[in-house]
């Protein structure tokens, strides 16, 4: 399935195809929460309307496939980069519109489906470029550089429109409109520089029509759901991110809600600091530490402290929301060390969750594609959480909803303790490679 590859070293495209992959993820996923809040809009408003575009990455099995079918995987990379860059420059320009909330709700459900195939594609020219030496050689490598799209999203995209507003005085919209171009033109040049240096990637043998492609994934289908105690295993995986599927939206939100509705009251330019380039660097940290951790004591014997180090964390929101007030603000030290804490317990203790998925659940034949299935499933279990976690808070008031979090994270450590591990398929070697499969899930 592999090849020598015959192009630029894997330094001059690995880092970028993965940094091009991350910024669109961030700008959906979390840009957009900042921006609307910003703005103005409710808490209610904005999960409701941005948790499900999620929904993209999820869906993502039921195409990558028929990507194998035409062309080549670079040419959907190129075609999705550009498209982006183009449907971000016209977000900048419909923010400026009185009914833009609506415009760019519908833009941001079209963006996730273009960055989604990008992930496909660029996962694709990844394993069918460099040999398994070298894929593990970079994986260290993909995995930074998408945090790096994380952290462009996050913390210079959000301190950019900040800065506009806070030191030049440019009006909220104007300033989110010119921080769209900004991520625009850098997705533009990513793609102007992929044309140049991204492998062409390619495939052992393309499937013969449409109707092998669903053959085919019947059959993944069918071998899926054959594997022993999958019920118990899907359970686990439903349950795990019970309580920090409330967090992963709401939470930034809260940072960033005025003091008088009970939040912290950041700056955009504080947040930007926090909760994208702190943030950012403590997730590395946490899951390289998860991973250092599992590998010495191995996944059955941490996975049960792993669910308590992921989940006991949240009491930090639970202390920032209970201290609090417009008469006594907390210092941006004592905001940053606790988001710190919980950011990296997440971490630390999601690495698990990753890890049982594809060495308990994915094995066999199928071995890429399951794993596939499993960070989809994953995903779509976080949808209504997200969905739900403004309009809680919203009627709860911060301090109450932390609480709550709190409470349903319990469920989490259940699952970890009961997790199923059975025996390993004897075809596990045999494992097929697929593009599209969702190893940045992670962040989500």
């Amino acid at each position: 399935m592999t090849n020598t590859p015959r192009f630029a070293h894997p330094l001059a495209w690995v880092p970028t195809a993965y940094l091009a992959e991350g910024i669109p993820f961030a700008m959906v996923i979390w840009v957009a929460g900042t921006m609307f809040k910003d703005l103005g809009h409710t808490d209610s408003e904005i999960t409701l309307a941005t948790a499900s575009i999620g929904l993209a990455w999820s869906l993502k099995p039921l195409w990558a496939a028929f990507l194998d079918m035409f062309k080549t995987k670079k040419f959907f990379v190129l075609s999705t980069e550009f498209f982006m860059a183009g449907l971000l420059a016209a977000l900048a320009l419909a923010i400026r519109l009185p009914n833009y909330f609506q415009i760019t709700i519908a833009s941001l459900w079209i963006l996730a489906f273009a960055s989604a195939t990008q992930d496909i594609c660029v996962d694709g020219v990844y394993i069918t470029s460099l040999d398994e030496k070298s894929q593990a050689a970079y994986i260290g490598v993909q995995g930074t550089a998408w945090n790096a799209g994380r952290f462009f999203g996050t913390a210079l995209v959000v301190w950019f429109a900040g800065m506009l507003q806070e030191d030049h005085g440019v009006a909220p919209q104007l300033a989110w409109s010119n921080a769209m171009l900004l991520s625009a033109g850098t997705m533009a040049l990513l793609g102007v520089y992929h044309s140049m240096a991204l492998p062409v990637g390619s495939v052992a043998r393309r499937p013969r029509d449409a109707k092998e492609v669903i053959s085919t994934f019947a059959d993944t289908v069918r071998a899926f759901l054959k594997k022993k105690q999958l019920w118990g295993m899907l359970v686990f995986v439903f349950l795990y991110r019970s309580g920090e599927g409330f967090l992963l939206v709401e939470a930034p939100l809260f940072l960033q809600a005025p003091l008088k509705l009970g939040g912290m009251g950041l700056s955009l330019k504080e947040k930007g600091l926090i909760d994208g380039t702190v943030s950012t660097t403590v997730s590395i940290l946490g899951g390289l530490a998860g991973g250092a951790f599992i590998a010495k004591l191995g996944l059955k014997r941490a996975l049960f402290f792993m669910a308590l180090c992921m989940n006991i964390p949240h009491m930090c929101f639970v202390y920032l929301s209970q201290a609090v007030s417009p008469d006594h603000p907390l210092s941006l030290t004592a905001v940053a060390s606790l988001v710190v804490i919980e950011k990296f317990g997440y971490s630390f203790g999601f690495v698990a969750n990753m890890l049982y998925m594809m060495q308990q659940i994915s094995p066999g034949k199928y071995h890429m594609t399951h794993y596939a299935f499993c960070t989809a499933l994953m995903n779509l279990v976080l949808i209504p959480t997200q969905m739900a976690s403004g309009p809680l808070a919203d009627m709860l008031g911060y301090r109450h909803f932390f609480i709550f979090v709190l409470i349903a994270s319990i469920p989490s450590v259940f699952a970890a303790w009961f997790a199923p591990f059975p025996d390993p398929p004897e075809d596990h070697l045999d494992a097929e490679p697929a593009a599209g499969s969702g190893q940045r899930a992670t962040a989500l």
